[in-house]
C-alpha cells in the first residue's frame, strides 16, 4: 500500500511540474523546443548514454525529497547504458517513440502517454528509437546517496535488431 501511495504522490508531483512549466514558457525557446513541453536541457555525459541525450532538472534530492525528477530528451538512436536503481524509477513518456528493456526480457515499445514503473535493482535500459526522438520525465528514488549504478552499453547489434522488428 505504501508503494502505491508513494507512486501516486510522484505522479501527481510530475503532473504539477508539467503544469507549472507549461505556464512559464520562456521567450528564449528555439523553434525546435516550441513543440516540446520542456527545454532540451543540458547534454548528458556519454559515460552513461550512447548518442545524444539531454536533461532538464526539476527536483534534486534534498531534506524533503528522497528522489530527483527531470525531463530527459533522447535524439533518434540515443539510449542509456544498462543500469539499475536501488529504489526504482518511474518514466512518463511525453513525446516520441522509444524502447524500454529489462535484462532477460523482450524490449517494449514506449510512446507518448506511457508510464513505466521500474522495480528496484532491475537491470534495464531505455531510449529513443532509431528514427524518432523520445522525451520522458524520470523520477528516480535514492537509497542513501545512490540513485543509479551505470553498467555496460547496449550493443549496437541488439539495438538495431529491436528497431528492425
Amino acid at each position: 500500500m505504501k508503494k502505491i501511495i508513494n507512486l501516486t504522490i510522484l505522479i501527481i508531483t510530475s503532473l504539477l511540474i508539467v503544469a507549472c512549466y507549461k505556464s512559464k514558457k520562456s521567450e528564449t525557446m528555439t523553434t525546435e523546443s516550441n513543440t516540446s513541453i520542456f527545454p532540451k536541457g543540458e547534454k548528458l555525459p556519454n559515460d552513461w548514454f550512447t548518442g545524444n541525450a539531454f536533461l532538464t532538472k526539476f527536483i534534486s534530492k534534498d531534506k524533503n525529497n528522497e528522489f530527483s525528477a527531470g525531463n530527459v530528451t533522447f535524439e533518434p538512436g540515443a539510449r542509456t547504458k544498462w543500469h539499475t536503481h536501488p529504489k526504482g524509477q518511474v518514466l512518463i513518456v511525453l513525446e516520441g517513440e522509444g524502447f524500454y528493456q529489462e535484462e532477460g526480457k523482450p524490449a517494449q515499445s514506449i510512446k507518448k502517454g506511457d508510464v513505466v514503473n521500474i522495480p528496484e535493482e532491475v537491470k534495464h535500459w531505455h531510449g529513443a528509437s532509431a528514427i524518432s526522438k523520445m522525451a520522458h520525465i524520470a523520477i528516480t528514488n535514492y537509497k542513501g546517496d545512490v540513485q543509479v549504478t551505470w553498467l555496460e552499453p547496449v550493443n549496437d547489434a541488439t539495438y538495431n535488431e529491436i528497431n528492425n522488428q
